[in-house]
């Protein structure tokens, strides 16, 4: 497989070639090692921090600061990975606290022993010092009994500067206790427990004056996106609450990211609407009638968008105070996002006409906006935006090189139609089915329903190619993990990938994704291994229809829960011409019955049913139960440090593939866990499965490929 010629900028015509194999400059090494992750934006003394996971430093993840005076550096020493694990996936990595005199100290979790640190992180003034340059971070916490057993996450520090409040995960004899704890921001006394009985507490806010706590508590089977509650007790003065009451939240409202205005007003996402919208409380709940709910709340811009994410990560932030009293916030809307800006005096969103569609993190830095953010051509990066004109300011982009438009392939949003086998479905999407129904009968006399479901669908993209006439593209689906997460518009080479080669992709919100409101939300309870599967299968047939995939070679693809989704499509359905599982589940019992961690423990309660009533419908859903249905060739992908989905999973996936004959690949990475974070082996995975597209689909890619051993490939 040799490069082939790309003409010079100067020359009109395009080469006529195959697609799958086009030449691009978008390639698998550039996208491990030109590039860092971005999250977890806070701002502290006029200076804006953030974290930098670096797939070139073996996935080490590094806090960040850029200075008052523009210089960027890093925070720790290199021999320190900011990274936390509670509830497996972490963030909320850090806390920072400003002093009177201008000096910032920053609080993290260490990801090798999970204890929290301290490091002064500037002297007065906010002169610039890095991490070797400074004395070095310190523990606060107390060496846990086993290693990596006692985690911490989501703290913040009373304005005093002397506790810091944050989440505690204990893992001991087999169990696992979440808690909020108190503690000594100099490490001089063991963490004190201050609000524990609930399977699961986020957020803890302290108000701006230090006297109230405001945090999140939730309980199984309930994930965030479901229900939580929202508590605020009074802090006294020895560091405990006093006080509690709860002022929202319910089992089926949601409430997320809780934060103090300057003034001292409690904020809050709801989606008691229907979607996740902001509110104010304007009094206090009653902790006299027993914690009962109170008090009054209104409504800052009640709208049909979402002002939050679903938080499978601690630390998300999408709002925030400016000086002037509007608050500055991101929403999505219609699959697109915006960046807005509410008036509390006027109810209502303002967009400002930003360049930026895409955003996973906000804080306010003086009178700017700094965020994460980018668009459909562009990548990620952390930038300051202008309230007034919305123009933005790059800061630090996740990608280090540029690339020629000319090989970006934009996005195009597809809302297509999509139908479930009769009987199949239950929950609030069968009520939503029967209404649509009934409706279209009593509008045309017509049975059969269809109803909206969403994707974006990226073409072939190649300024130096064109494909002989009459044919058509490849084709991947992937299919987001989560399942409770969605596919934005924003520029991906790991999509690019793809495109610049002649592939096209959609990426597939199906029902259930998040970004749409709690009804399509919901849509997945109870439903899930064929709702998801049927879009997926739904937005190929559309593009197929269309003109725009080859129906002979359309693929599937997904991670995780998309990896499930991946895996029920192959077992269930003769629609998909090849597959690519990275570290999919297979086995819902072995999820159901402690086969994963406590955050996603009871998850498929609501997403299947609860077991062991209704163990019939997990084993039936479970791909590893169907394996023998299997006709197409699929690649396996699995991290062999995997505490989510263990590699055991694949192996049994992977042994009926071998058992049947049916043409199969299985790649596994020692020292990854869920997801892969070291640049070689994110090198290795990508073009593995580019060879193995090409050797099932029929086409010579133009990159220099390590070959994969296929077996039972004829």
């Amino acid at each position: 497989m040799t490069d082939q010629p790309r003409p010079s900028r100067a020359e009109s015509r395009r080469i006529a070639a195959p697609y799958g194999s086009w030449a691009s400059p978008i390639t698998a090494r550039l996208i491990a090692e030109s590039g860092i992750a971005l999250g977890w934006l806070q701002a502290a003394a006029g200076e804006l921090f953030w974290v930098e996971m670096r797939p070139l430093e073996d996935g080490r993840s590094v806090l960040v600061r850029r200075t008052a005076h523009g210089e960027i550096v890093d925070v720790v020493p290199a021999t320190t990975n900011t990274r936390t694990l509670v509830h497996e996936y972490g963030g909320g990595i850090y806390a920072l606290h400003a002093a009177a005199d201008g000096s910032v100290t920053a609080y993290f979790s260490e990801f090798e022993d999970q204890r929290l640190y301290r490091l002064e992180v500037s002297g007065a003034g906010g002169g610039a010092t890095s991490g070797e340059a400074a004395s070095g971070p310190r523990p606060i916490t107390p060496v846990p009994p086993k290693p990596r057993s006692v985690r911490y996450a989501d703290g913040r520090v009373t304005p005093d500067g002397r506790t810091l409040v944050c989440v505690r995960e204990r893992h001991e004899d087999g169990a696992v206790t979440n808690e909020l704890v108190a503690l000594p921001t100099d490490g001089s006394a063991a963490p004190q427990v201050v609000a524990t009985g609930h399977d699961f507490f986020a957020a803890p806010r302290l108000s701006p004056d230090g006297r109230q706590l405001a945090w999140l508590s939730w309980d199984h089977p309930q994930m965030p996106w479901d229900g939580t509650e929202l508590w605020v007790a009074d802090l006294t003065a020895d560091g405990e609450l006093a006080a509690q009451r709860r002022v929202a939240g319910a089992a089926a409202e949601s409430v997320l990211q809780p934060a103090w205005s300057p003034d001292g007003r409690l904020h809050f996402v709801s989606d008691r609407s229907g979607w996740w919208n902001l509110y104010r409380v304007e009094s206090g709940g009653d902790s006299a009638r027993g914690g009962e709910i109170a008090c009054g709340v209104a409504a800052l811009a009640p709208l049909a968008a979402e002002l939050a994410k679903p938080p499978w990560v601690f630390g998300l932030q999408n709002y925030d105070f400016l000086p002037d009293g509007r608050i500055a916030a991101c929403f999505g809307k219609d699959g697109a996002e915006h960046l807005g800006l509410i008036d509390p005096a006027r109810p209502g969103i303002v967009p400002l006409p930003c360049e930026l569609t895409a955003f996973s993190s906000l804080v306010a830095l003086g009178e700017q906006v700094a965020v994460i953010g980018g668009g459909a051509a562009r990548a990620a990066a952390v930038a300051l935006v202008d309230p007034g004109s919305g123009a933005a300011c790059e800061v630090r982009r996740s990608k280090t090189i540029d690339i020629d438009p000319g090989y970006i392939s934009v996005p195009e949003p597809i809302a297509f139609p999509t139908s479930y086998p009769e009987g199949s479905i239950v929950g609030p999407l069968a009520d939503e089915l029967t209404a649509a129904k009934d409706q279209r009968r009593g509008a045309a006399g017509e049975d059969g329903v269809d109803v909206t479901a969403h994707a974006l669908y990226y073409p072939p993209a190649n300024r130096d190619f064109e494909a002989p006439p009459g044919e058509r593209p490849p084709l991947i689906v992937m299919s987001h993990g989560g399942p409770t997460a969605a596919a934005g518009a924003q520029l991906s080479f790991d999509v690019q990938y793809w495109t610049s080669r002649g592939i096209g992709v959609v990426e597939v919100n199906y029902g259930g994704s998040t970004g749409y409101g709690r009804a399509y939300r919901e849509r997945l309870r109870g439903n899930w291994g064929i709702v998801d599967t049927v879009d997926c299968i739904n937005a190929a047939r559309y593009l197929a229809d269309r003109g725009d995939a080859d129906r002979a070679r359309i693929a599937v693809q997904g991670g995780s829960a998309g990896g499930y989704t991946t895996l029920n499509a192959l077992t269930r359905h003769r629609f998909f011409a090849a597959g690519a599982s990275y570290f999919g589940l297979a086995d819902l019992e072995a999820f159901a019955t402690g086969g994963t961690h406590k955050f996603e423990s009871q998850y498929l309660v609501g997403l299947i049913g609860p077991y062991p009533q209704m163990a019939a419908v997990h084993r039936e859903r479970s791909p590893i139960h169907h394996v023998a249905n299997i006709a197409c060739p699929v690649l396996v992908l699995q991290g062999l440090d995997d505490a989510i989905v263990p590699p055991a999973q694949s192996e049994i996936i992977v042994a009926a593939l071998k058992n049947n004959g049916v043409p199969y690949a299985y790649l596994a990475f020692p020292g990854e866990q869920h997801g892969f974070r070291k640049a070689g082996n994110i090198v290795r995975s990508l073009e593995s499965e580019l060879y193995f597209y090409g050797r099932v689909f029929g086409f010579a890619p133009a990159d220099e490929i390590v070959p994969v051993d296929i077996k039972n490939l004829a």
